[in-house]
């Protein structure tokens, strides 16, 4: 089997999860160090080993070095296969981002598979199951891939508890696509989430992303989560165009007042308004790898994340791809080439 030596250190857990996708995905194997090495907390986390695990039994791999903690793996894919599966992050940990991990792979399987995530569905640096449902998987209908996401319950840091339906069908290649161009601003909506916390919260990062943005502030926006596992708050808002959806979050936290919360994201919603790039800055990143399996594409985006670049070279290291971004109307342009 052909292996690859890989350094983990320039980059956070995003690198392990991409070498793990692209390893099942081209059956070739690798070798990490330095895992996360520049984090507080170097090494595998919870999550992290949760997304090893479920990329292992996926396609039947073997592996060396799998704890917690560890800052060195070895990773020896097998064949993938569909199939009924269930994964838990065993904490608060990301279920999307332990999702993002296999997906790729099961949609390459031949036949359909379901998954069932138990974790975190709202964390402050992953994806949130809003944004999968509502932005990455409608993406990825555009290239060709058919998957569902069903939200069961609401997992918020630190209690978790969240649970994730996922079904996924074959696709035997997919469509090189291009986001280009957004189109005509449809609309703008918001959503807040409360769990064993007071809806006044709720109410008031409303009304700023109201006065801000000129949503609806009615209070039927704002959602309590039941059953309540523990504390939780995410503000969640969806910028739709034409062409293109994207889903922004902001989430509470101690010390952080409702309005400050409320602020913060409608500042992100205005700075992807104010841009002309059709896709957002953690769409950007996510693209890259499912264009280089289609061999093609190209996106324009506000800005390029240092999350963007590390992605692209290690995705180079594993496909016959090349990716460039040039200048374009006041952002970027990224394509992906054979």
């Amino acid at each position: 089997m052909d292996m690859m030596e890989l350094d983990g250190s320039q980059g956070g857990g995003q690198l392990l999860r991409s070498a793990l996708t692209l390893s099942l995905c081209t059956g070739i194997g690798f070798t990490m160090r330095d895992i996360r090495a520049q984090r507080r907390r170097p090494g595998l986390m919870r999550q992290h080993l949760t997304a090893v695990t479920a990329a292992a039994r996926v396609g039947n791999a073997c592996t060396q070095g799998v704890q917690l903690g560890a800052t060195s793996l070895r990773f020896e894919p097998g064949s993938v296969c569909a199939g009924d599966y269930q994964f838990a992050t065993g904490s608060a940990g990301s279920a999307t981002l332990v999702l993002q991990t296999i997906l790729p792979a099961l949609w390459q399987a031949a036949a359909p598979s379901r998954v069932r995530l138990e974790g975190g569905t709202h964390n402050p640096l992953a994806p949130s199951a809003d944004f999968i449902a509502d932005a990455y998987l409608p993406a990825l209908a555009r290239m060709g891939v058919q998957a569902s996401l069903e939200l069961q319950q609401h997992g918020f840091h630190p209690a978790g508890g969240g649970v994730l339906q996922v079904e996924v069908a074959p696709c035997a290649a997919l469509q090189a696509c291009d986001f280009q161009d957004r189109g005509n601003l449809a609309s703008i909506e918001a959503t807040v989430l409360m769990s064993g916390l007071s809806s006044s919260i709720g109410l008031r990062e409303l009304q700023v992303l109201a006065d801000i943005l000129g949503v609806d502030a009615h209070p039927r926006h704002v959602h309590s989560v039941r059953p309540a596992l523990g504390p939780g708050n995410v503000a969640l808002v969806h910028v739709r165009h034409d062409a293109h959806v994207e889903v922004f979050s902001g989430h509470g936290e101690r010390g952080v007042s409702a309005e400050q919360v409320g602020a913060r994201l409608a500042g992100q919603v205005q700075q992807y308004l104010q841009g002309s790039g059709c896709v957002g800055e953690h769409l950007s990143d996510q693209l890259l790898l499912p264009m280089a399996l289609a061999g093609a594409g190209s996106f324009t985006t506000a800005a390029i994340s240092e999350h963007l670049v590390s992605n692209a070279r290690l995705i180079e290291k594993f496909l016959p791809v090349e990716f460039d971004w040039q200048p374009h109307a006041g952002g970027w342009r990224v394509t992906v080439s054979r």
